[in-house]
C-alpha cells in the first residue's frame, strides 16, 4: 500500500464525522423556528444542560471514568464552554438582530480559512507555518458557502457582532485540541455542555430577567430535545472525534457542510426549494473539501541542465565511450565484401574502401 493511499484511508473515517457532524449542525436553523418564541438563553441553557446528561451517560456505559482535572484543564473548558458555546450564542443572536442572519452566515462562512491559519499553530506538532494548499482549499470552501447564504447587508454593529461569533467558532476547535488526548470527545463534549448551562443562565439573567426560564410547549420541547440530541450531543462527539485525526486547518474545510445541512434540511421539510446559486455554492463547497484532502502528489521531475551545442556532460562520457567502443567492434568484423561499394567497385570511391598501400579494409 502506497503511503498515498495509507493516508487516505487513515483520514477517511475521520472526513465522515467531520462531514457528518457540521451537516447536523447545519439542520439547526431548519428546526430553530420550533423554539422562536422560547426565551432564547433558556432555551440553550437547557439544551446543553440535556446534550451533558446524554454524554456523561454514554461516557459511564463505555466504562469510562470522569478523571480528576488539573487547573489548566479546567481552565481549557472553561475558556471553551464561554466562548465558543456561550458566547458564541450570545454574538450570533446580536449579530442576526443587528443585521439579519446573513451577515452572521457570510462572515462564519470564513471558518475554515481562519483555521486553516490559526490550526498549525494551536496543533502542537513541527509545523507552525499553514499550509499553502489548505488555505487555498479552505478560500474554495468560503466562496461555496458565501455563494450558498449570499452576501446579505449589514451594519459596523452587526459585521463586529458577526466577527465575535467567528472568533468564538474558531476557538471551539483551538481550545480543545490539548484536551482530547487526555480526556476524549466524549467528556470534552460532556464538560463543555455543562459549563455552558451557568454562562447562559447568567447572560439571561441579564438580558431577559426571570423570564430566562418557563414550562416549554410539547413543539418547543421538540426543538430543544432535537437541539440536545443531534445538534449538540452526536454533532458535538463527531466533531471533536474527527479534530486530532485531521488536525484544526483541514478540519475547518468541512465547516462549509452546514449551510449544506440547513439547505438539504429546508428541501425535505419542504421549507423552501434551493436556487441555482445554493446549489452552485454547496457544489463548491464540496470541491474545496476534496482539494483540501487530496493526498500531494511529487513535484516535477528535475529539467535537465542546459548545455551547448557539442558540449556533452560528464554524467553521458561513459556511455559515449561504450558507443564508440561497439561501433568500432562492429566494424573490424564485417565480412570484407561488405567494405566494397557498389557493383564491385572499391568503396574509397564512395568515401570509404581499401587501404591501397597493405590492402587492408580502412575503417573510417
Amino acid at each position: 500500500m502506497t503511503t498515498e493511499t495509507s493516508t487516505r484511508t487513515a483520514l477517511g473515517p475521520a472526513a465522515t464525522r467531520a462531514t457528518a457532524g457540521m451537516f447536523l449542525v447545519g439542520t439547526l436553523t431548519a428546526v430553530s423556528d420550533l423554539i422562536s418564541t422560547y426565551p432564547v438563553y433558556g432555551g440553550q441553557a437547557l439544551r446543553y444542560a440535556v446534550a451533558a446528561a446524554i454524554l456523561l451517560a454514554a461516557a459511564r456505559a463505555r466504562g469510562l471514568s470522569l478523571p480528576r482535572l488539573t487547573a489548566r484543564e479546567f481552565a481549557l473548558l472553561s475558556a471553551l464552554s464561554l466562548t465558543g458555546l456561550a458566547l458564541f450564542n450570545l454574538c450570533l443572536i446580536e449579530a442576526a438582530i443587528a443585521a439579519g442572519p446573513t451577515l452572521a452566515g457570510t462572515v462564519l462562512g470564513a471558518t475554515p480559512v481562519t483555521l486553516a491559519l490559526l490550526g498549525p499553530l494551536f496543533a502542537g506538532g513541527a509545523r507552525s507555518a499553514p499550509s499553502p494548499r489548505i488555505v487555498a482549499s479552505a478560500l474554495v470552501v468560503m466562496a461555496g458557502a458565501t455563494l450558498a447564504t449570499g452576501l446579505g447587508s449589514g451594519n459596523l454593529r452587526g459585521l463586529l457582532w458577526s466577527l465575535g461569533a467567528l472568533a468564538c467558532e474558531a476557538l471551539f476547535s483551538l481550545l480543545a485540541l490539548p484536551l482530547l488526548p487526555k480526556l476524549g470527545a466524549v467528556r470534552v463534549s460532556a464538560y463543555s455542555a455543562a459549563l455552558a448551562v451557568p454562562y447562559l443562565l447568567v447572560i439571561g439573567l441579564v438580558l431577559d430577567g426571570t423570564a430566562v426560564l418557563r414550562m416549554p410547549t410539547a413543539t418547543e420541547a421538540l426543538g430543544i430535545g432535537y437541539q440536545a440530541v443531534i445538534v449538540t450531543a452526536v454533532a458535538f462527539f463527531l466533531w471533536y472525534s474527527a479534530l486530532p485525526r485531521l488536525g484544526p486547518d483541514r478540519a475547518g474545510l468541512f465547516a462549509g457542510m452546514i449551510p449544506i445541512g440547513a439547505l438539504v434540511t429546508s428541501v425535505v421539510l419542504g421549507l423552501g426549494v434551493p436556487s441555482l446559486a445554493d446549489v452552485g455554492g454547496a457544489a463548491v463547497v464540496v470541491a474545496g473539501i476534496l482539494l483540501g484532502l487530496a493526498p500531494r502528489t511529487g513535484g516535477r521531475p528535475p529539467r535537465p541542465r542546459p548545455r551547448a551545442r557539442g558540449h556533452i556532460l560528464r554524467s553521458e562520457e561513459p556511455a559515449r565511450h561504450q558507443r564508440i567502443e561497439d561501433d568500432a567492434r562492429v566494424r573490424l568484423h564485417r565480412p570484407a565484401a561488405a567494405w566494397h561499394g557498389r557493383d564491385g567497385i572499391p568503396s574509397d570511391h564512395h568515401g570509404g574502401g581499401t587501404d591501397h598501400r597493405g590492402g587492408r579494409p580502412q575503417v573510417p
